[in-house]
């Protein structure tokens, strides 16, 4: 065996072996063996999240070809770094208290001040972070308060567009959440509706792929339902879910279902037998063997050289 294939053998042993001692603590490896992670949830077809896997249930391939999964856990209680999103146009006026009200009860259920971050962005015609990353609830309550639509004085000073959506979700995911080491997702409250963004939703896309960041959509919409397709799209290709409120699902259930998701995922790694030459996606299909489950997971990641 070459030298260095045995080095690079050796270390990624020893990392595991580490690991398996600690439990199911995050894993600490080498910085010249580069670990892909994943979090996945799986579903009957039903819709009920399964929380009892193992490893061995799961199947892995990069570019077709199978892949080791190196470790495994549970992600109930590991840290969790949280991104609220809310669009603060003037087409979500009406929904707006509603929305407010609800994310305030999802922060009381969901944040771990010892453990957990959350910060708040809202966007409009604008992008404006109004919390940064905190755990302290007291913050990020006061900073909720003023989430708003624009007054009537910013709406007669507008230029350009109105909804700055796509430039929202890049904003996030690049500046704030990229280097972020822990589990990572945004919630998007929005119609769906982008415009005047300079960022396209593939570019949105990508920037939440690169920084491994899930994508929750809450689609609240006052009729219209131009901005489903897109909000679909981005939530399946970043591994993260789709939710429609509706008569029969008020926001506070979605908030509901979204925290249950969230405290029942799997933390799956594996390190690819393809050695990274240039910076590039690669796609990945993670299953189950089980048939007739559902696996919610992104299904590319970007692998930097």
């Amino acid at each position: 065996m070459p030298l260095r294939c045995a080095r690079r053998d050796f270390l990624i042993a020893a990392s595991l072996s580490a690991f398996s001692l600690r439990g199911q603590e995050t894993p600490t490896f080498s910085t010249s063996v580069k670990v892909v992670n994943l979090l996945a949830a799986v579903r009957t077809k039903k819709g009920e999240i399964i929380r009892d896997l193992g490893k061995d249930d799961f199947t892995l391939t990069e570019n077709g070809r199978q892949q080791a999964i190196r470790y495994f856990s549970k992600e109930s209680d590991l840290p969790l770094t949280l991104g609220l999103l809310v669009d603060t146009s003037m087409s979500q006026e009406r929904v707006l208290n509603a929305e407010r009200s609800a994310s305030f009860g999802f922060l009381d259920q969901v944040l771990r001040e010892s453990k957990d971050q959350v910060f708040l962005l809202q966007f409009d015609m604008a992008v404006m972070l109004r919390q940064g990353l905190t755990s302290s609830r007291k913050k990020l309550d006061e900073a909720l308060s003023f989430v708003d639509t624009p007054t009537r004085q910013e709406l007669s000073l507008q230029r350009g567009g109105g909804t700055l959506l796509w430039d929202a979700i890049l904003k996030a995911s690049k500046d704030v959440l990229k280097d972020q080491p822990n589990r990572k997702a945004l919630i998007v409250l929005t119609d769906g509706v982008d415009t005047g963004s300079e960022a396209s939703l593939a570019e949105a896309i990508e920037a939440a792929q690169r920084a491994d960041t899930l994508v929750y959509s809450i689609f609240f919409s006052d009729g219209g339902s131009e901005g489903r397709g897109p909000l679909v799209r981005i939530s399946r290709e970043t591994g993260g879910g789709f939710y429609e409120v509706s008569k029969k699902r008020d926001i506070d259930s979605i908030y509901a279902s979204i925290q249950d998701e969230l405290r029942s995922q799997y933390s799956l790694g594996f390190v690819s037998d393809e050695p990274v030459r240039v910076s590039e996606f690669r796609k990945l299909q993670l299953a189950t063997k089980q048939k007739g489950l559902v696996v919610q997971c992104r299904d590319k990641y970007w692998a930097r050289r």
